[in-house]
């Protein structure tokens, strides 16, 4: 199979390169290296939705202090809330994200396309598959920020949210089914561009690390290179993100659509608040990019068929 490196080489096979592996060996290699992902830095991610559901303020200061804050307060288990529904994400999002980003990209650049594909067409991709994914995966990340979101409770008051499929049941039976999807506007612009800023910006910067000369394909430039794309994406869909998060975790009614949200949170907080758990969201997905790339790279040699 092809070296984990530039995402065609690294998720799928180059065009005109190594044969792609079957759709089923990549999702489930994809969902694999996802969820391994996930594991490992969820902490963060909860502590960042805590970061952005903050309004005026200051209990939460800062990555370490958020998470020192809610493992005092609730439990070290309190910093894997939202275990549950972010596996039942990543099973679906990452293996779709990534196993549907070949196939999607080849139909972009033809079957006659010999080479690199353009950049423009990676990213085009790119948002496709990212849009796609989570659209189907929604419902899943709306559970894992509600039960992130829960703080702590008095002494003897139950859980609103005791389990993810708990949750799913729930929410249906207070707003309905289409409530699961509550947050999809925002959803799928975070996640298509994020995935694609993902994609493109792995491809780009390892590319110019081996343009160096100074660095080879190894762990290393894949490590350098999945902080890089963690930075880029994190840089383009913290605002949306923010907007998300909100929307999701908002019980009340208080925000009417993703507009609305926008313009509150402005009004209210001012730009800045966008980029709210800015450093903990990069602390996140530079993390998250290099411990899924380097996942998959593994598990996909014991995915690949031995006549491949």
């Amino acid at each position: 199979p092809a070296p984990l490196g530039k995402p065609e080489a690294a998720m799928v096979a180059g065009s005109g390169g190594a044969k792609p592996l079957p759709f089923p060996n990549m999702f489930a290699a994809s969902a694999i290296a996802a969820c391994t992902a996930e594991a490992l830095t969820l902490p963060l991610d909860t502590a960042k939705v805590r970061l952005q559901l903050q309004q005026g303020g200051n209990k939460y200061k800062g990555l370490v202090g958020t998470v020192m804050t809610i493992a005092r307060e609730e439990g070290a288990n309190a910093l894997w809330k939202g275990l549950e529904p972010g596996l039942h994400r990543q099973c679906l999002f990452g293996g779709l994200r990534i196993g549907l980003y070949e196939p999607v990209r080849n139909l972009y650049v033809g079957p006659d396309f010999k080479g690199d594909p353009p950049l423009h067409l990676k990213i085009a991709a790119g948002l496709t598959t990212g849009a796609l994914g989570i659209t189907i995966a929604s419902p899943t990340d709306l559970v894992k920020v509600r039960m992130q979101s829960e703080g702590k409770l008095a002494p003897g008051t139950p859980r609103k949210y005791p389990s993810a499929f708990g949750a799913y049941g729930i929410i249906v039976k207070e707003e309905g089914v289409a409530g699961l999807w509550k947050g999809v506007g925002p959803n799928i612009m975070r996640n298509a561009l994020i995935n694609a800023a993902e994609l493109a910006s792995y491809d780009q910067v390892k590319q110019s690390l081996l343009a160096t000369g100074v660095f080879q394909d190894n762990v290393l430039t894949h490590l350098l290179s999945g902080l890089g794309a963690g930075f880029i994406a994190v840089c383009v869909g913290s605002p949306v993100d923010v907007v998300k998060s909100r929307i999701m975790g908002d019980k009340v009614g208080r925000f009417n659509g993703v507009l609305d949200c926008f313009v509150k949170t402005a009004r209210e907080e001012g730009v800045t608040a966008f980029y709210k758990g800015f450093i903990p969201n990069f602390g996140r997905l530079g993390s998250w990019n290099v411990a899924m790339f380097l996942t998959l790279e593994q598990v996909k040699k014991l995915v690949t068929p031995k006549d491949h």
